[in-house]
Formats: structure tokens, sequence, C-alpha cells
């Protein structure tokens, strides 16, 4: 094994204390070898019209580390797994997806009022297409705020009164140690949780035997069974970042089970399913499900997208 293991991420707080989870996890592993992480910039990072982008919003968040990976300028890189795209670049792998943290949304809200004492016309403050297009089909009432910023820069927003409310992962929090500002966790019955959601993903050159090896023994199989089932839900639909669309699997009583969700932006069409199979492809239980949902409505809300 090399003597240091250089792991490319993004620059923020949240980035890095993932990072350091995969190094801890490394660690009785890699002994004698250091673990030096090389915080990269993206073009996420750097840009703050989204709306106005022409590509793919999740590229934005890891083009750069993956560009750095394949050019061999570190040796692995850690990202959010909901920050993939679906089609991996050709030359790279996700070697290993890690025990999922909680994939739920949390509400955090002034006075800590929870979900169903929130009052009419609450100002919510969210970036997320699929945030947003939930809340709205629950309570069309809700005035929904543009916001964006890490997560320190939200949870300031929302003390200085720029919304009455804020909607986050709980992964997000529980990582940076900031759990108890929740208010409520939300069930994914009101908010179904992004693809990939709570997990990490990390990932490496295909042709690194010695790395994939490595990593390999840190790879959790019911979590990577899960979001292999939710990124084939996505990739069926050939939906991109801006579509409220939602998936969430899990092991259940020796099957898969996961919920389907397409919506609408402004929440009024929503088309959600739920399967449950023994099917020892994860792939093709996403697939199926995506595929139900088109024949159910999906398919008028995405070409109306």
């Amino acid at each position: 094994m090399r003597p240091i293991l250089r792991i490319g991420t993004r620059t923020s707080a949240l980035a890095i204390a993932q990072t350091n989870e995969v190094i801890s996890a490394l660690k009785p592993l890699t002994a004698a070898v250091r673990c030096d992480v090389v915080p990269i910039r993206t073009k996420g990072d750097e840009t703050h019209d989204f709306g106005s982008s022409t590509i793919d919003n999740k590229s934005m968040f890891t083009k750069e580390i993956e560009q750095s990976l394949l050019e061999e300028r570190i040796d692995l890189a850690v990202h959010s797994m909901k920050d993939l795209t679906t089609e991996v670049p050709s030359g790279l792998v996700i070697g290993a997806i890690p025990k999922r943290e909680n994939p739920r949304d949390v509400l955090i809200s002034k006075g800590n009022k929870r979900f169903a004492e929130l009052k009419f016309g609450t100002r919510i403050g969210t970036s997320s297409a699929r945030r947003k297009s939930q809340l709205l089909a629950s309570r069309g009432d809700f005035d929904i705020i543009e916001t964006r910023g890490n997560v320190d820069t939200r949870l300031r927003k929302l003390d200085h009164r720029e919304f009455d409310a804020i909607v986050l992962a709980a992964a997000g929090l529980i990582r940076l140690g900031l759990e108890k500002r929740a208010t409520e966790y939300l069930s994914p019955d009101l908010m179904l949780p992004a693809v990939g959601q709570g997990a990490l993903a990390i990932q490496v050159r295909e042709d690194d035997a010695e790395i994939r090896e490595l990593v390999s023994q840190i790879d959790h199989t019911e979590t990577r069974r899960a979001v292999e089932a939710e990124r084939a839900f996505a990739s069926t639909l050939g939906a991109d970042c801006r579509t409220p669309i939602a998936a969430y699997a899990r092991a259940e009583g020796g099957k898969l089970a996961i919920d389907g969700m397409v919506a609408s932006r402004d929440g009024r069409k929503l088309v959600r399913n739920r399967m449950v199979s023994d099917d020892p492809s994860a792939t093709r239980i996403g697939q199926d499900l995506a595929k139900r949902l088109l024949t159910k409505g999906a398919m008028t809300i995405l070409e109306a997208a």
C-alpha cells in the first residue's frame, strides 16, 4: 500500500466532515498509511445563479474532483451520493458506499413549531425542487422562498428571520453535530428523500486495483443495494436535478422496498408509488418502479417539465 492516500473532496465543512468519517473507517485497515485531505473547489461552489444554468447542476459539484481523480492527482474521492450523476464518468467507479446516515429531511422552525403547527402562509426556505413540490402538495398556502448556501448559512438566515422555517437533510445536521437544531424529523410519507440522501460515495479509478480492494472493505451491502435501486429509478426516468423526483429504498423483511415520486414544481401534480420485491437485482427493482410511475402519469409531468 502506498504511504499516503490523497482523498479529494469539496471544501465545505460538511464535505470535510464526511471525508473524515471515511478516513475513520479506513484507519483500522491502513494503520501505516497517512490520509491527506485534498479540498477541491468545484464550479458549484463558485456559482450562485443555478436557475439560468444550462448544464447538469449535479456535475457542477463533482466534475473538478472527478477530473483530479482521472488525472491521478488524488487517489480517491468522497462525495455526497445525491451529488453524483447517475452516469459515472468512464474510467471511474463507485468503489464503496458506507453505511447510510439517516436519509430523512428535517424541519427547523422559529419557535420550534412542528409541521402540523405551522401557520397559514408560513415562509419556508429551500432551494430544492423536490422539497418545494412536496411541501406545496401538502400545504398549498406555504410561501416557499428560494435560498442557497451551506448548512450554516441557511441556519443563519433562519435565525435572522429571513423566513419562518427551513427544511434540510438530517444527515448533514448529524454529521456537523447540529442535530439538536432539528425541530422535527419529517416522515417519508410527507417528504420523500432525494435519491441517495444520507449516503456517501467513495469514487476510485477503475484500474486502481489496490485502492478498489481497500475501499471495498467499508462497503455496506444493504446501503449499496438501496442506493442502486434509487439511482436506477432516477436514471430510468431521465429527469435532471431541477425535476422534482424522489426515491427511498430499504431492506424490509428480507426484501427490498422502494418508494418513488415524480411531481410538478408547484406540487399540483404528484405521482407516487411503492414496490416490495425479492428480485436479486436492485437495479431492476428501481427500473420497474420508474416504469410503473410513467404509466400512472409521471410521463405527462416530465414532458411538461
